[in-house]
């Protein structure tokens, strides 16, 4: 085309086949490409990793058996047991033998004591009390430390004269002080003797008469005794013997044991299998009646475990069921072959040991976690010398035979409660300053105050944390009656500021109301009213009552506690949520708003009815921000609130939030444990939780934007 004359050529040429441009375009957009299907992958594989530490959890218990095969001796045992890889027999004549479960050539037996005898065999089947028809006793204990098995005798290979008849029922326990206490029942009383290396035997006598069964606990303090349907329980202390507890059963017990720890009894009866275990009274402990296992009946064999509390029946056919004592009804069951007279598990509870005529068989047993299931993390669990069922997380415990609480509940009331109460701090202080930020602040002050606040979001947590434990917390509790009334005091100038602004002069009036200057009025009035409100009202309260509101509350008052923590998580939201809601609100076409006002809308007006409708979707998608930011929330919490796991505390109670529990407590989890795998289902409902709510939220704000968008467009 020709340049006609008095034209100006303004044509500026343009390269379009800039070879290295269209190269470092392809380049990037690749880089970019990969990276985010790369973040993609790796969330995806931290989510498969969490459900592939979890899975293990559900799964069900199996059973593998090996083959069986015959015995040495042709007596029946007395008593029998297993490490898994060699089992130990007491026959009646007194024969003690190692039998390696691999099928290789038995030990040769160890000629312990002249028959007939009788066995009484500790809680945890690691050691026995051997008893002759003289009286006489030997004690013993199978040991598996050496490469080859032996036999341990802690009082002496000589047999202990300690009866002077025959025995009807024996009972024995070997404390973790290495004290033995022996009783037995002659017919007329019960006979309870003390062992100890190198000291006199102790002798106590009850006058029990006819007893039918005798328990020792673990620990040696309680004898339980059974007389027909007449259970008692009796306390044992150096000083004597006394009764504790005297209960009528409904039906009389055909079997009679404790559960691991000796704190649970199981007493199976035509009316089925119950559990009972002492729940403290102003009277001292008292042996009370939990519950029926479901489906439970009473058979021939009722065996434990050592170190669980799992326990299994097993009828004259062979039918096998696994019971545990945190669910209802069976968690295993399966057909073995009949016949089987004695059972006994391993220590771990990863095989069972079974006895028939004149032969053995073991079984594998893979049940890693009995005490799991789905309902009881979210369930009331009665526990073991608790007042009632109640939601528990208590992982841990100096005693051995400690059973884990591993209720959810707790952890995720104290994520909610802690969550919201922050929302609710901060989500008012933050839309209002973001609100007048956007719309009314001057843009020579929104220069220095936006970037201000945006500063403030950068400050650690750890720091936040530190700042509220510290100095916060007892500052709350020296002014709480003052805290808890300041925001309704601050509500109430607030609303009086412009009738004050009324009764100024005009002159003042008008220098009040200039755009700019309000803040500058507002801020000293509102740290005035709040520093007084804080110092007056505790003052008040101190010399009408003597001492503080925290003091005198009944529910008591923890000084690190969810007032605390809101207050201080509130604190670290406010610059999330102003930043997000002042750019979406900042972000509405100004034209809109000048047009609104345009047509008569006052500045409220516009507000209200147009500049807030249009940033609706950014500031919806800021709030929820805040909330995720707040549920993942860890060290603050972690430093503010005690980190009690309760699931009942109010507003000046402890609590402790999923992601604390996890930070503190993953450390010391043993790998591929119940408590390891329980973190980690811990976090993966975490994360899913915050999957869910983030999509609802996004798909609320695009709703939003879409009606936004439609009443635009037909404007």
């Amino acid at each position: 085309m020709e340049t006609l004359p008095g034209m100006i050529d303004n044509h500026i040429p343009v390269h379009f086949s800039d070879k290295r441009r269209r190269y470092i375009d392809r380049v990037t957009r690749r880089v970019v490409t990969v990276c985010g299907v790369g973040v993609l992958m790796i969330m995806m594989l931290l989510f498969l990793w969490l459900i592939w530490v979890v899975v293990p959890l559900f799964s069900s218990p199996s059973l593998y058996s090996t083959s069986p095969f015959l015995l040495w001796e042709p007596q029946p045992s007395v008593a029998m047991g297993t490490n898994g890889q060699w089992g130990w027999r007491i026959e009646a004549q007194g024969n003690a033998r190692f039998i390696p479960l691999n099928g290789a050539p038995a030990e040769p037996a160890l000629h312990i004591a002249s028959g007939p005898v009788q066995a009484a065999v500790t809680a945890d089947n690691q050691g026995m009390a051997i008893f002759q028809s003289d009286g006489q006793v030997k004690v013993l204990e199978p040991d598996f430390n050496s490469t080859e098995p032996r036999w341990k005798f802690p009082l002496g290979d000589a047999p202990l004269a300690l009866f002077s008849q025959p025995l009807l029922l024996t009972a024995v326990a070997r404390t973790y002080a290495g004290t033995w206490i022996i009783a037995g029942s002659t017919g007329k009383t019960i006979e309870l003797v003390t062992l100890q290396t190198d000291q006199l035997p102790l002798r106590q006598t009850i006058p029990v008469a006819h007893s039918e069964r005798l328990l020792l606990t673990p620990d040696g303090t309680l004898l339980i005794t059974v007389t027909a349907n007449i259970l008692q329980v009796w306390r044992i202390t150096p000083q004597g013997v006394t009764l504790r507890d005297t209960l009528t059963l409904k039906a009389l017990p055909q079997h009679v044991t404790l559960m691991s720890g000796g704190s649970s009894l199981l007493i199976a009866s035509t009316s089925g299998i119950s559990q009972w275990f002492d729940i403290a009274s102003p009277t001292g402990p008292h042996l009370n009646f939990i519950r029926h296992f479901t489906g439970a009946q009473p058979q021939p064999l009722l065996i434990s475990e050592p170190n669980r509390r799992v326990f299994a029946t097993i009828d004259p056919s062979g039918m096998l069921r696994l019971y545990a004592s945190k669910q209802d009804g069976e968690i295993f069951s399966r057909q073995l072959e009949g016949g089987v007279i004695r059972a006994s598990f391993t220590p771990q509870g990863d095989g069972l040991l079974v006895e028939r005529a004149g032969q053995w068989q073991y079984y594998r047993l893979s049940n890693p976690f009995p005490d799991f299931s789905w309902q009881s993390l979210w369930q009331k669990i009665w526990y073991e010398n608790y007042p009632r069922p109640d939601w528990v997380w208590q992982s841990t415990a100096a005693n051995d035979h400690y059973q884990a609480k591993f209720s959810l509940v707790p952890m995720v009331a104290g994520t909610l409660k802690a969550s919201v109460l922050a929302l609710l701090f901060a989500t008012p202080l933050a839309l209002a300053a973001a609100i007048y930020t956007a719309w009314f602040m001057s843009p020579g002050l929104r220069r220095w105050v936006k970037p201000t606040v945006e500063m403030m979001g950068a400050l650690p947590s750890v720091v936040v944390g530190l700042i509220a434990s510290l100095w916060l917390a007892p500052r709350i509790a020296d002014h709480l009656a003052g805290v808890l009334l300041l925001p309704f005091i601050l509500a109430l100038t607030l609303l009086l500021c412009p009738w004050g602004i009324r009764c100024l002069p005009e002159t003042w009036r008008r220098y009040c109301t200039t755009q700019g200057r309000e803040v500058w009025i507002l801020l000293p009035v509102l740290l005035l009213v709040s520093f007084s409100c804080l110092w007056f009202f505790p003052w008040v309260d101190k010399a009408l009552f003597g001492t503080g509101l925290a003091d005198r509350l009944s529910r008591g008052y923890e000084q690190r506690n969810l007032l605390v923590a809101g207050v201080a998580m509130g604190f670290a939201l406010i610059p999330l949520i102003f930043t997000l809601a002042e750019d979406a609100i900042f972000s509405v076409p100004v034209s809109l708003g000048q047009g609104s006002m345009a047509l008569g809308a006052t500045q409220w007006q516009t507000l209200s009815r147009v500049v807030l409708p249009g940033a609706s979707a950014g500031v919806f998608a800021a709030l929820m921000i805040g909330f995720g930011r707040a549920v993942g929330e860890t060290m603050i919490v972690l430093m503010a609130t005690g980190n009690t796991p309760i699931a009942d505390g109010g507003l000046f109670q402890g609590l402790r939030t999923i992601s604390a529990n996890i930070a503190v407590e993953m450390p010391e989890a043993a790998a591929g444990s119940v408590h390891y795998r329980i973190l980690f289902l811990s976090a993966l409902i975490l994360l899913l939780f915050t999957l869910v709510v983030n999509t609802l939220a996004e798909v609320v704000r695009q709703r939003l934007r879409q009606r936004f968008n439609n009443h635009e467009e037909q404007g």
